[in-house]
């Protein structure tokens, strides 16, 4: 069984509550580890890497590449749970 795990934009600090989202780094479908990239952003003093915080598979994008997204916002979300043999989740 798995559990559902939500990334959220994080606070940029210096007075920054939004960035543009420059690319997805993590596909939908794609399994990714703590600390792996999921997908870069951009503010007016940065590129920003937004890295998993759990492992988990990616399974939805919550926001398109080149739009502004605002700290604390919805941004992905990955299934946690157990691998089958062939590294699906099940």
């Amino acid at each position: 069984m798995s559990s559902e795990i939500e990334g959220r934009v994080p606070s940029f600090g210096h007075g920054l509550a939004e960035a543009l989202l420059v690319e997805w780094v993590a596909r939908i479908g794609d399994q990714v580890a703590r600390g792996d990239v999921v997908a870069e952003v951009e503010t007016d003093k940065a590129t920003t890497e937004i890295v998993a915080e759990r492992s988990g598979r990616v399974t939805a994008h919550c926001a398109t590449a080149g739009t502004i997204v605002k700290s604390g916002e919805l941004l992905y979300r990955l299934a946690e749970g157990p691998l089958d043999r062939e590294g699906i989740q099940e």
